[in-house]
């Protein structure tokens, strides 16, 4: 297998392995596949993590580990102490600060022959192709799938392998995405799932090993590809199932009418991605009627007949939950409303009004008309309201 198009090739550019460095990487001199070309190969390499997060953790670590020379980094968040749980990049020392620079803190920590490159940023249409034309192989570590499909077709347009992962609950699953060698991620999703469909990590959990797993595949493919070493994962999805402890493989082909890589494509320059997504609708093309936390305080205090309604599930009812609401899951709210009275205010509320606002949407169809969405959810009343109460 060669090395990707733009990525060193073994003879350009020769550097040097000083003898710390020669020290450090002493395990991969004495692989035949790696061996002291390679490991210069890799110095003379460079990487783009789009994200800091639970799948880049693993990720950045161990690429800086190999000694992939030039490591870039593009995240706009803070580490908040739910990251913690999966994020090991981070560590409570850096709780409220920037996940970019804790993430450089410690690389550099841990391989200081290793250049990283910050990029303070979202990233956008706008400075895509800028960003991954700097680097060599691109490492998706997003969890949303605005910037996945930005990510993938920005490295198709500048023929850069994407290495992909995604991870959700107790399953994850792994991917390489390289322009003219096999399919692209829109060969196997051409289009993403409605807005709320799929919970995020935040809304549907994730066990906290699951990305160490998948960002370490995900490491693994862009050494290889780097080394031009190995059959990489292209054409092929790799699936991962904790609770079994079992993987699967999926053969992925390319789609004869994807708009992106196929004789028949559309996609021509990078696209409006939120829109595409759903995520950009205006409230006015959608309308969601809502009541903020410090809002619904008020009626409840001065005594108004409310009927709020949590429509999180049990495990989450049994952390926390506001005082006077009822649990009627999501799944099952069809099923319930016959109890409920059309006559009374309903409030719904989740945890961050996703969901709440898909069931507004369920009790409308059904003829409720005096129904809101608390906005923000449960997070919000804990932050406006109760402080105290527990959340996750």
């Amino acid at each position: 297998m060669s090395a990707p198009a733009g990525a060193p090739d073994g003879t350009e550019g020769e550097v040097d392995l000083s003898p710390e460095e020669i020290a450090r990487y002493s395990r991969h001199l004495v692989l035949p596949e790696v061996a002291i070309e390679g490991q210069r190969r890799l110095k003379r390499s460079s990487v783009l993590l789009v994200g800091a997060g639970g799948l880049s953790s693993p990720a950045a670590l161990y690429l800086a580990g190999a000694g992939v020379g030039r490591i870039g980094i593009v995240d706009f968040d803070v580490v908040d102490e739910s990251n913690l749980q999966r994020q090991i990049l981070h560590d409570t020392s850096w709780v409220g600060r920037p996940k970019i620079e804790s993430a450089a803190a410690r690389l550099h920590a841990l391989n200081p022959h290793v250049r990283v490159e910050t990029h303070p940023v979202a990233l956008t249409r706008d400075n895509a192709l800028e960003l991954v034309a700097g680097y060599d192989v691109v490492v998706d570590g997003t969890d949303n799938f605005e910037t996945r499909y930005l990510t993938n077709d920005a490295c198709f347009f500048l023929k850069k392998p994407n290495v992909h992962g995604a991870i959700f609950r107790f399953e994850g699953q792994a991917s390489v995405f390289w322009p003219d060698r096999g399919p692209c991620y829109r060969c196997l999703f051409p289009e993403p799932p409605p807005p709320g469909q799929v919970p995020s990590c935040a809304e549907g959990g994730v066990l906290g090993i699951l990305p160490g797993v998948i960002g370490s595949i995900q490491a693994t493919e862009a050494v290889k590809i780097l080394l031009g070493v190995g059959e990489p994962l292209v054409g092929r999805l790799l699936l991962y199932d904790a609770l079994a402890m079992r993987f699967d493989e999926l053969r992925l082909q390319r789609d004869p009418d994807c708009r992106l890589c196929s004789p028949r494509a559309t996609i021509r320059e990078l696209q409006d991605y939120p829109a595409f997504c759903g995520s950009g609708r205006s409230q006015e093309a959608d309308p969601v009627e809502e009541i903020t936390a410090r809002e619904l305080e008020r009626r409840l205090k001065a005594g108004e007949d409310i009927e709020l309604i949590d429509v999180r599930e049990p495990h989450e009812w049994a952390i926390c939950r506001i005082g006077g609401a009822r649990l009627l899951p999501l799944g099952s709210l069809a099923g319930h409303l016959s109890e409920l009275d059309p006559a009374r205010t309903t409030v719904l509320h989740c945890r961050s009004g996703v969901r709440s606002a898909q069931a507004l949407v369920l009790l409308r169809q059904a003829g409720f008309r005096r129904v809101l969405n608390l906005r923000g959810g449960i997070l919000a009343w804990a932050r406006d309201v109760d402080p105290s109460m527990p959340t996750c």
